[in-house]
C-alpha cells in the first residue's frame, strides 16, 4: 500500500456512496478486511431509490453510461445482470424558441461537425456563424479553457446557448462558460489542441467513433431503478464480511506509526490504509490535520444545488409527446432545466403500473439559488406550469415528490484537472491514503467507480490508474457522435 504492500490488511473507506462502495467491493476481492463508515443513515449517496404512487422510481441519478465498462460490470458483479435494461427510447427533444424540437444528431456535446446538423434548433444567422469556423485563425486553448468560451469563439454563442449549455447543464448543473473543457469534454479539448477548425476536429471524432463500430446502448438503467445498484453492492460487501456502518460521521483521521487512526462517534478504529470517498467539503475537514495542502484545495471546490420533482398522472389524463423527455436551454428563461418522461424512457416503470404516467423535472443550476428557496409546493407548481407550456399537460398529478440535492454536484471550472493533480500529489506523500469520488475525474457513475478502483490500486502501490485518470478524466455524458 503505497509501498507498504498489505493485501490482507485492514482498510477503512470513508463514505458509502457508489465510489466508496465500489472501493470496498474491489478491496474485498483483493483480500483486504474492510470497514466502510458513512455519516448519513443510508448508503448510495446521489443514487436514491424511491417510489411514487406505488411505482418504483429513482429520486437521484437514473441512468449510467454504458460505453464505459465500470458501472455495468459492477452491476453484473453485484448480481444485477438480469435487471440491466437500456432505455426504451433514446429520442430526446429541446424545448427552445417556443417549441419542442428534435434533439440534433451528429454532434459532440452539442458541438456539430457541420452547420446543417443543428438545422431547426439554431436561427439562420446562427447556422451561418458556424460556417465561419473553417476560415477563422487558430484559437489557442493553453492548458485549459472554458467549454462555452472556446465554442462561442469558434462557432458563435448560439451553439453554446441553445445546445452545449443544456447538455452540459444536465450533467453538471453548471455554467458552460465556466466549465473546463479539458475535464468535462476531454474529446473536444484534444480536438481543439490538434485542429484549427473545431468542426473539422468534431468530424474526426465522429469518424473515429464510426470506425470503432461501437454497438449496444449508450446508456443503461436497472429495473427498479439505478438506486438499487449501491444497495446490491452493499449487500455483496456484507456477504463477503465487509462491515458497513451508517450514521457514523468520522471526526478525526490521524496517522499512526503503523497506519491510521480513525474516530467515528465513540468508536476508534486502526487501519493499515484509508480511502476517503466523501464529497469535497467533508474530505477537506478529514484531511486538514495530515494533508493541509490537499484539504485547502478541496475546500475551494464549489458545488451546485438542484431539486428533482417527480410527478405521477393517470394515463387517461396525461398524453405526452413521444420520446424520453426534453432539455431546456437557460437562455429561454424557463424554470425547469429538463424533464424526463420516465415511464416512456424506462419500460419497467410502465410495466409496474400501465395505468400510470411518471415524469420528472429538474430545477436549479450553479448560481441559481432563488428558485430552490421555494417550498416543495412552489417547485411542483413551477414544474407543472412549464410542463403545460412545453407539452400541453394540464392534468392534476395523483402524487408528487420533491427531492432536494443541496450541494449535490461538484463544479469543474477551468483548471480543475490541475487542482486534482495537486490534491493527488499531496495525498501521494502519505502512505496508505487515497481519495476518490465525483469531485475528481468525472461526475457520472462509471467515472466514480473508475476513481474508486484507481484509489484501491494506489494504496496497493500501483499509481498507474490514478495517473491515467488525472491526465484523462472520464467524460460523463456521451457526446452524441453518430447517435
Amino acid at each position: 500500500m503505497n509501498g507498504a504492500g498489505t493485501d490482507a490488511g485492514h482498510v477503512v473507506v470513508i463514505g458509502a456512496g457508489i465510489a466508496g462502495l465500489a472501493a470496498a467491493h474491489r478491496l474485498l476481492a483483493r483480500g483486504a478486511r474492510v470497514t466502510v463508515l458513512e455519516a448519513s443513515d443510508r448508503v448510495g449517496g446521489k443514487l436514491l431509490p424511491g417510489e411514487i404512487a406505488g411505482v418504483r422510481v429513482d429520486l437521484g441519478a437514473e441512468s449510467m453510461l454504458a460505453r464505459r465498462p465500470e458501472a455495468v460490470a459492477l452491476a453484473r458483479e453485484a448480481g444485477l445482470t438480469d435487471r440491466l435494461q437500456p432505455p426504451a427510447t433514446a429520442s430526446a427533444s429541446l424545448w427552445t424558441r417556443g417549441a419542442l424540437r428534435p434533439m440534433p444528431k451528429g454532434h459532440v456535446m452539442g458541438v456539430p461537425g457541420t452547420a446543417s446538423a443543428l438545422s431547426g434548433v439554431l436561427s439562420d444567422e446562427g447556422l451561418h456563424r458556424i460556417e465561419r469556423d473553417a476560415d477563422l485563425p487558430r484559437t489557442e486553448v493553453g492548458d485549459d479553457v472554458a467549454v462555452g468560451e472556446y465554442v462561442a469563439e469558434r462557432l458563435g454563442r448560439e451553439v453554446v446557448d441553445r445546445l452545449v449549455e443544456p447538455l452540459l447543464g444536465g450533467v453538471y448543473a453548471g455554467d458552460a462558460y465556466r466549465i473546463s473543457m479539458r475535464s468535462a469534454v476531454p474529446q473536444l479539448f484534444q480536438a481543439a489542441r490538434t485542429h484549427t477548425s473545431l468542426t473539422e476536429g468534431v468530424r474526426e471524432i465522429q469518424a473515429g467513433a464510426a470506425a470503432a463500430q461501437q454497438t449496444g446502448p449508450v446508456f443503461m438503467g436497472i429495473r427498479g431503478g439505478v438506486g438499487s445498484l449501491p444497495l446490491a453492492v452493499a449487500e455483496s460487501v456484507r456477504a463477503r464480511e465487509g462491515e458497513i456502518v451508517t450514521g457514523a460521521p468520522v471526526t478525526e483521521l490521524r496517522r499512526e506509526p503503523a497506519g491510521w487512526r480513525i474516530v467515528a462517534g465513540d468508536r476508534v478504529l486502526h487501519a493499515d490504509a484509508v480511502i476517503v470517498a466523501a464529497p469535497a467539503p467533508a474530505a477537506a475537514g478529514l484531511l486538514r490535520a495530515e494533508a493541509p495542502a490537499a484539504a485547502a484545495e478541496l475546500a475551494a471546490v464549489e458545488y451546485a444545488s438542484m431539486a428533482l420533482v417527480t410527478l405521477a398522472y393517470r394515463r387517461t389524463e396525461a398524453h405526452l409527446p413521444e420520446g424520453s423527455g426534453f432539455l431546456v436551454p437557460p437562455v429561454d428563461g424557463r424554470t425547469i432545466k429538463a424533464s424526463t418522461f420516465a415511464s416512456q424512457k424506462w419500460g419497467w416503470i410502465a410495466d409496474e403500473n400501465p395505468d400510470l404516467v411518471v415524469l420528472r423535472t429538474s430545477v436549479g443550476r450553479y448560481g441559481e439559488t432563488e428558485i430552490l428557496q421555494r417550498d416543495d409546493a412552489g417547485l411542483v407548481e413551477a414544474s407543472r406550469t412549464d410542463l403545460r407550456a412545453a407539452t400541453g399537460l394540464a392534468a392534476t398529478p395523483v402524487e408528487t415528490r420533491v427531492t432536494r440535492w443541496s450541494d449535490g454536484l461538484p463544479q469543474y471550472p477551468v483548471g480543475h484537472h490541475a487542482r486534482v493533480a495537486r490534491i493527488r500529489e499531496h495525498i501521494g506523500k502519505l502512505p496508505g491514503l487515497a481519495v476518490c469520488g465525483a469531485v475528481y475525474d468525472g461526475v457520472g457513475i462509471p467515472a466514480c467507480i473508475a476513481s474508486a478502483y484507481a484509489a484501491v490500486d494506489q494504496i496497493h502501490g500501483d499509481l498507474g490508474a490514478v495517473q491515467e485518470l488525472t491526465a484523462n478524466p472520464v467524460q460523463s455524458l456521451h457526446g452524441g457522435a453518430g447517435e
